[in-house]
């Protein structure tokens, strides 16, 4: 553990999830390969489609709607429905295929589980203070064994926008009822996660499970509190 601010007791700890407690690029990329293959299965009209086409669908869509860019999953659905427009499908039906799709990719999006290790360490954390999950994803958190730990889930919405915008942030702390000062929120992102965190006057944690971690090649507004080397680092902090 490396700190860069001093550390006040901390009564309460919020989460990011994707890349701070797993590896979350693999997961998505398998997911978005075996989406592909049903939509090719499935879809022949889309087959041409590149991915410079599907960025394109939604690149237009968050142009139109800006609230999308915070709700993967309403962004993903409305991609589907507007790339099956090719297919020649009613509106009813296409909706439906959409759906099916969406349901699928969410499926497998979140058909891995959160490695021992982890959920030990979180079930010792969850013991001593309570434990909020903060994440701009959608993963399914029953799914993957990390939602016994947690007493509240956020996901970014439409209407709850994506970290580092305050929402969450400040959502998390009134459901707490405890002064920001005492929650520690920790992530790996250290612009949407330590950023945001910071001007809701929490304490931050820096830790990213997918890549190694040298501020220097980070994009970086301020410092976080400590930067982890281990999850279980945390358990020094409230024993």
């Amino acid at each position: 553990m490396q700190c860069y601010r001093p550390i006040y007791p901390v009564k309460a700890f919020t989460f990011d999830l994707d890349d701070t407690l797993y590896d979350n690029e693999p997961v998505i990329r398998h997911a978005d390969a075996e989406l592909n293959k049903k939509i090719h299965q499935r879809y022949p009209a889309l087959r041409s489609m590149t991915n410079d086409d599907w960025f394109a669908i939604k690149k237009a869509l968050i142009n139109n709607n800006p609230k999308l860019a915070s709700d993967m999953g309403k962004l993903r659905w409305q991609t589907l429905f507007t790339a099956l427009g090719k297919t020649g499908l009613p509106d009813d039906e296409r909706a439906q295929a959409a759906s099916e799709l969406f349901d699928f990719f969410y499926a497998v999006r979140s058909d891995f589980e959160v490695a021992p290790g982890v959920k030990a360490v979180m079930q010792k954390l969850a013991n001593k203070v309570p434990l909020v999950a903060i994440t701009n994803g959608n993963v399914d958190t029953h799914k993957i064994g990390l939602a016994p730990y947690f007493s509240l889930t956020l996901h970014a919405s439409v209407t709850r926008p994506r970290k580092p915008y305050p929402d969450m942030f400040e959502e998390a702390i009134a459901y707490l009822s405890l002064p920001s000062q005492q929650i520690m929120h920790v992530g790996d992102n250290l612009i949407k996660d330590i950023l945001g965190a910071h001007r809701a006057g929490m304490q931050t944690a820096w830790l990213a499970c997918n890549r190694k971690m040298d501020l220097r090649s980070e994009k970086l507004a301020v410092l976080p509190g400590i930067q982890l080397s281990y999850l279980d680092e945390l358990l020094t902090l409230v024993e």
